[in-house]
């Protein structure tokens, strides 16, 4: 059961929320992880099984990490070392084929994949390292640490956040009509996001790729390109908006995962904000303890672009990944050393939008050559410039290209801002409900075709 299905919008989600609001405040946190492990169960009563295994097991780790930092003796660093090579291992079981054997030795079915890993092993592994360097204390409260790797709102999409920062979140909690109604927006947003958006321009990369390699023009490449860019923007974002949207309903503001990426004016924009949680966890738990070890400026900068190797390998487990985070780390550097140079002086939306699509090839592709010929053909390598595809393309996707661009940017946003007029504001507010339940019903219909909305679905 996806966020994107119409069994959780129409049943799961309205019921959770009536169930929550209309018990006791006390027994609130309960009544939430209760339906995060429905939820969970839903996927399968093995996922449900793995989940509680895995929080329970990081739970008494982070436990024993603390008792044993309190007696003095100084072996916290085996339980430490303990728990992440686990939650390592199950992340690399279950996202490589190379460990394929151990699922088979713990009895996992080939089809079974726990929805989010990437994410709660990033989530797990941040907490035990925050109670060894004594940032925080192990939760003894398992309803409390439960919901932080188990609430459904979160465990599918994000975002990655620290532990004590999720307690400062669940410590300002906001309930009521007001926040049901903005999450609710929230929600179907990142659902537009993905159904309508994301959903609709993948079918262009799609036709794309049926193309054969060695007749693909230079135009179909750049749009395959782009539209995969997009796509990918809009799927991640959506999932991770309606994750937020749902944390509003039941008082939890949890942060935002992108920050309209696509057309940034400098790469180093792009990367920070390109998965913000993500890239912040990275730089926190892998970059910063490195630079303390050194204060040469030109080995920061190896391991800052190692960094982004790390995120890039995190999205795919495959060498293309590695090479795309190796690459945007490479770039982010280079772009630093010009602008300190002076050289560049216009803004750097076209370069910036120009490089992330030629890098983007590398996360797309199934191999380096793969992505290196498709690469070339962009480049007009099969002395193809545009053919009649390239006609028909434009004449079926040149309005949803424009509208994702478009949706891509936070000008409406800006304009709101700017505009000072309260007139302009109340009309927004007022228009944003109608606004809401009619892309909700455009939603509703698309995906009543499968019952649910898993074309691009990531496996993270």
């Amino acid at each position: 059961m996806l966020y994107s299905s119409l069994l959780f919008i129409y049943a799961f989600l309205p019921v959770s929320i009536l169930v929550f609001y209309i018990s006791p405040q006390k027994y609130r946190d309960i009544i939430l992880l209760v339906f995060s492990m429905i939820f969970c169960a839903a996927n399968g009563l093995g996922f449900l099984i793995f989940m509680a295994a895995y929080a329970a097991f990081n739970y008494f780790t982070g436990i024993l990490i603390d008792v044993i930092k309190k007696s003095g003796t100084s072996l916290e660093a085996v339980p430490l070392f303990a728990g992440i090579t686990a939650d390592i291992i199950v992340i690399f079981m279950f996202r490589t084929e190379y460990m394929s054997w151990l699922r088979s030795i713990f009895g996992f079915p080939d089809e079974f994949f726990p929805l989010g890993v990437s994410f709660f092993t990033l989530s797990a592994v941040g907490y035990l390292t925050d109670i060894y360097c004594g940032r925080i204390k192990a939760e003894r409260n398992i309803v409390t640490f439960g919901l932080y790797l188990l609430m459904f709102p979160k465990l599918t999409a994000g975002p990655v956040i620290r532990y004590r920062s999720f307690l400062k979140i669940s410590d300002n909690r906001k309930y009521g009509l007001s926040e049901i109604g903005k999450g609710l927006i929230i929600f179907i947003k990142g659902l537009a996001k993905k159904v309508i958006i994301a959903d609709t321009i993948y079918m262009l990369c799609s036709d794309v790729n049926n193309i054969d390699r060695e007749k693909l023009s230079a135009v179909n490449a750049w749009l395959g390109i782009i539209a995969y860019m997009l796509s990918l923007c809009f799927t991640l974002s959506g999932f991770a908006d309606m994750g937020r949207g749902m944390g509003y309903c039941f008082g939890y503001r949890l942060p935002k995962s992108f920050n309209y990426p696509v057309f940034s004016s400098r790469i180093r924009y792009f990367a920070s904000k390109w998965h913000m949680g993500v890239v912040r966890w990275f730089r926190l738990y892998t970059l910063k303890p490195l630079y303390r070890l050194s204060g040469n400026q030109q080995l920061k900068q190896l391991l800052f672009i190692a960094a982004w190797c790390l995120i890039g390998f995190w999205y795919t487990f495959s060498l293309n990944g590695a090479v795309w985070g190796c690459l945007v780390g490479i770039a982010v550097t280079a772009e630093n050393f010009f602008i300190r140079k002076k050289i560049l002086k216009t803004t750097g939306i076209i370069y910036t939008f120009l490089i992330m699509c030629l890098l983007m090839t590398f996360l797309a592709g199934d191999s380096i050559g793969s992505s290196i010929g498709y690469i070339i053909a962009m480049f007009g390598g099969n002395r193809i410039f545009a053919d009649s595809i390239s006609v028909y393309f434009f004449k079926s996707y040149m309005v949803l290209l424009l509208v994702s661009t478009y949706a891509s940017t936070d000008l409406f946003g800006n304009m709101m801002l700017r505009s000072g007029k309260s007139r302009i504001r109340t009309a927004f507010s007022f228009i944003s409900p109608i606004v809401a339940v009619l892309m909700l019903m455009i939603c509703t219909a698309l995906m009543s075709y499968s019952g649910n909305s898993d074309i691009m679905l990531i496996k993270l």
